[in-house]
């Protein structure tokens, strides 16, 4: 079953340009590793040829993931974005109401989250509880330290 995700045209195109980068110089320079731990002899007790070999399957397991992944991508068009609520791609200024502090958030794909920059993946608890409320609405987030109500002050794109 396949999953589609979304995602910007730029995120899109950093993604065919990792798998670019495995295909074009990370997949020959293992295959020359190979070459060179052969060269080398009796391939039966031969660790660098094993070594050679492992990281050739997990690379291969990569570009497989990726090339899914870019099969299964849809781009998402903003211009038909409702930005009256909580969608992926919103930038959302919340109010944590426990600790009566301010944060903002970005809800992207899995593959974009990095919560040292604010981007949370649709995918979280806080994303989750987020998604489809409005402006004004307070959004009750189930996340393992327990229920955190954020009140929506301001959505974005």
């Amino acid at each position: 079953m396949s999953d589609i995700k979304y995602y910007t045209a730029d995120s899109l195109a950093a993604l065919k340009a990792d798998l670019l980068k495995l295909e074009t110089v990370e997949r020959p320079r293992i295959s020359a590793m190979i070459a060179e731990a052969r060269d080398k002899g009796d391939l039966s007790e031969n660790a660098e040829y094993d070594s050679a070999k492992e990281a050739q399957g997990l690379l291969e397991m990569r570009i497989a993931k990726m090339q899914s992944l870019i099969a299964n991508a849809r781009i998402l068009d903003e211009s038909k974005i409702d930005l009256s609520k909580v969608l992926i791609y919103s930038i959302v200024t919340v109010k944590n109401l426990t600790k009566n502090t301010q944060m903002i958030f970005t809800i992207v794909p899995e593959s974009e989250a990095d919560f040292k920059a604010g981007k949370i993946s649709v995918t979280s608890p806080i994303a989750k509880g987020l998604l489809g409320k409005k402006q004004g609405e307070i959004a009750e987030v189930n996340a393992p330290v327990g229920i955190l109500k954020f009140e929506i002050l301001k959505i974005e794109r």
